[in-house]
């Protein structure tokens, strides 16, 4: 992706530089747990079932100096260019549709870090938190990305945190309580069902992401095929095959590897959040 010069998002805020007590480090099992085919469900149930229990607001933390390698000064980077991509793509969607976008904050964090939705471990992947509207990521997760799942390249990475500004923009369009709401009432098997499509949904919202990108000519020769790698890597089926050796349909939460890669496709393909109607 050509992003060197290009505007960063002012909506990074950078905790790197501390940590908070009983914080683990990150790894490739946390990842798959909560990004890709994790059990604990869109809406982050594993940890927004806290909110009820920690209540109100979050202890925010204050960043000393971070010290970073380059990689890592690369990639925070990379991650506000791309986080300012996206509040142009969604903020220009809003405004046509006679609303207001108000975008969320990128947390750069290690270890663990404090969130509206509890605490929040680099075990767990990235995630976006409704309860604060941030979106939370521990850069060491990009290598888990390239070693473990084989998803290389930058717009892999892109698609990622796209697909958690999908979340939030699911958030402002009423979604995220909609789909919360139901899942309370519903069995687990329905309650699984409907965390995919809200997955599925977040997915197509990435590739209307990209859509826009492509057509502002800041694609690299490959990138797109970097995405839907990205896509297929974090299918249920695929990661369950990989962990369990069989695959279990019903519990699945994010979508089977071609459920990933079409959704996004079509994203992609119609740059129109119109198309993007899982529930349908």
């Amino acid at each position: 992706m050509k992003w060197e010069g290009r505007r960063t998002s002012g909506n990074v805020e950078d905790r790197r530089g501390s940590r908070i007590p009983g914080g683990k480090p990150g790894g490739i099992i946390g990842f798959i747990l909560l990004l890709i085919g994790a059990y604990y469900g869109v809406d982050l149930s594993g940890v927004l079932n806290l909110v009820n229990q920690v209540g109100g607001a979050t202890q925010t933390q204050q960043s000393a100096p971070v010290q970073q390698s380059a990689q890592e000064a690369q990639l925070s980077q990379f991650a506000a260019v791309v986080l300012a991509e996206t509040e142009d793509t969604w903020g220009d969607y809003f405004r046509r549709a006679g609303h207001t976008y108000s975008p969320p904050k990128l947390v750069l964090y290690r270890g663990a870090t404090r969130t509206a939705c509890g605490t929040g471990q680099s075990v767990m992947g990235p995630f976006y938190c409704p309860a604060d509207q941030k979106v939370y990521l521990d850069l060491s997760f990009y290598d888990d990305m390239r070693r473990k799942l084989r998803a290389n390249g930058d717009f892999a990475f892109a698609y990622v945190i796209a697909h958690e500004v999908g979340h939030h923009v699911q958030n402002m369009l009423g979604v995220t309580r909609q789909t919360q709401a139901m899942q309370q009432r519903a069995p687990q098997a329905q309650a699984n069902q409907i965390s995919v499509r809200v997955e599925l949904q977040a997915d197509c919202f990435a590739g209307v992401w990209a859509h826009d990108v492509k057509n502002k000519q800041l694609l690299d020769v490959g990138d797109v095929e970097e995405a839907f790698q990205a896509a297929e890597a974090v299918g249920d089926d695929r990661l369950q095959q990989q962990q369990k050796g069989r695959i279990i349909p019903d519990s699945f939460t994010h979508g089977s590897s071609a459920q990933r890669l079409t959704w996004f496709r079509r994203g992609l393909q119609s740059g129109d959040p119109a198309q993007c109607d899982t529930f349908q």
